[in-house]
């Protein structure tokens, strides 16, 4: 108690950063509530047309998290330096690179919709939803990404309250469209435009407050070219963050293969499992946004010992919040599973998967904080490397020896899912305390 109480600026400090991100992951998962209670006024068709969307649209979204997250470093490490040339410089080049990527992959988009649909499983019966709202959505992608650039940049020098507001004003401008354009007979059309709108408005709220911080954001050759050594840093701290994503979204692409073929009640049952666990996951998500950002900003004063205290700190929180979810998820599980199915079946799976995971939040806790802590630092190869061993060689490999050889079913690829959690928070503590991210030059 007297440590937290010697500390009490720095808590204060990390819960400050924390809530606004953790409200803001609250309102991105609602969005997407809310766009599947919309298109189900529309048709189940519609509803299957934005699961194939999302899907497709996470595999582009682990190109510019790569981004936000080598911003999120340098911007950071930067700003506690106290250089804001060099952070507006930053900020400048991260922006050009999801411009450059993004219109790539909407030309992608605009060439090869079928295909990429077609192999994502669209059926012939949906496509005619899907098309429309995949080209709405998916080929103006430029808005999407330049939220989670310009975010991360925010969020990079303690501001956390604007990305908030943004994603709050863009929910509430989307339900209001939604309504607007159903009325209208839009259809699946409507609700795509609405999420676009949503997004292209998020992206001028972001860009008025960093001009509001004197961050004056300049695309040219002369700018380009005078910061080809910050787009380098950007480049080589994110692709590691990127290619880790790819390596989750990979693996939980073979991972859910490998649950289909156990039964279609088992996917059931994994799905609403896996719904429930995201909205327990974000107090951890917020505090590792607040750990990362303070970290580099810790590193940038030249004081490594305070970012060592930080992600303490940080992680005695998060534990804490994670833990209290655990204990009201154990005991409640079987009410919070009866507002998704009414399958007896499919009920004790879930009950029997939510109740095996409330008994790890704490490694879960652990877990976001020493990534985020080492990300943060502009140490992103090592949990690039940890994910890779844990999906592949744990999830997978262990999942499907429990799973399906051992006849375990759903609750044996779940306790795979458990060692891998807890393997990899033993890890990460382990690759922190050694200190190696303290030298990490950007």
């Amino acid at each position: 108690m007297n440590y937290l109480l010697k500390n009490k600026n720095n808590i204060i400090t990390i819960i400050t950063l924390a809530i606004p991100v953790i409200i803001e992951n609250i309102l991105q998962t609602l969005l997407g509530t809310v766009d599947t209670y919309f298109a189900g006024q529309i048709n189940d068709n519609a509803i299957a047309a934005i699961g194939v969307t999302n899907l497709i649209m996470n595999v582009f979204i682990v190109f510019f998290t790569a981004i936000s997250i080598g911003t999120s470093a340098v911007v950071a490490r930067n700003f506690g330096k106290g250089e804001m040339d060099k952070v507006k410089e930053a900020t400048e080049q991260s922006i050009f690179l999801g411009i450059i990527i993004s219109l790539v992959v909407g030309i992608i988009n605009i060439l090869f919709y079928e295909q990429i649909l077609n192999v994502c499983g669209a059926t012939n019966e949906i496509l005619d939803f899907t098309i429309p709202y995949y080209l709405v959505v998916a080929v103006p992608i430029i808005f999407l990404c330049l939220s989670l650039i310009l975010s991360s940049c925010l969020r990079s020098t303690k501001d956390t309250k604007t990305p908030m507001i943004a994603t709050a004003f863009a929910n509430i401008l989307n339900i209001v469209l939604n309504i607007l354009f159903i009325k209208m007979n839009m259809g699946i059309i409507g609700l795509a435009l609405a999420t676009t709108i949503s997004r292209c408005i998020n992206v001028a709220i972001l860009l008025i407050k960093l001009k509001m911080s004197n961050i004056y954001v300049r695309i040219n050759k002369e700018a380009i070219k005078e910061g080809k050594d910050t787009l380098k840093a950007i480049i080589k701290i994110g692709a590691p963050a990127g290619i880790e994503k790819l390596i989750m979204r990979l693996g939980q692409l073979v991972y859910n293969s490998m649950i289909i073929s156990i039964g279609v009640s088992a996917y059931v049952a994994h799905n609403i499992a896996g719904n429930i666990e995201s909205y327990t996951y974000i107090p951890a998500l917020g505090f590792g946004v607040a750990t990362a950002t303070l970290v580099g900003i810790s590193l940038g004063e030249g004081d490594s010992e305070k970012s060592r205290e930080i992600v303490y700190l940080a992680d005695i929180i998060t534990t804490a919040c994670m833990v209290l979810i655990g204990i009201l998820l154990f005991i409640f599980a079987p009410q919070i599973v009866k507002i998704f199915t009414n399958t007896d079946q499919v009920q004790i799976m879930v009950i029997n998967v939510l109740r095996l995971i409330a008994l790890f939040q704490c490694f879960i806790a652990i877990t976001q904080i020493f990534t985020s802590a080492l990300q943060g630092a502009g140490d992103t190869k090592f949990p690039m490397y940890t994910t890779l061993i844990g999906i592949w060689g744990v999830r997978v490999g262990i999942g499907y020896f429990l799973g399906i050889i051992m006849n375990l079913g759903l609750f044996g690829v779940w306790i795979a899912y458990a060692i891998d959690i807890t393997v990899r928070s033993f890890i990460l503590i382990i690759r922190f305390n050694h200190g190696k991210w303290k030298s990490i030059a950007i």
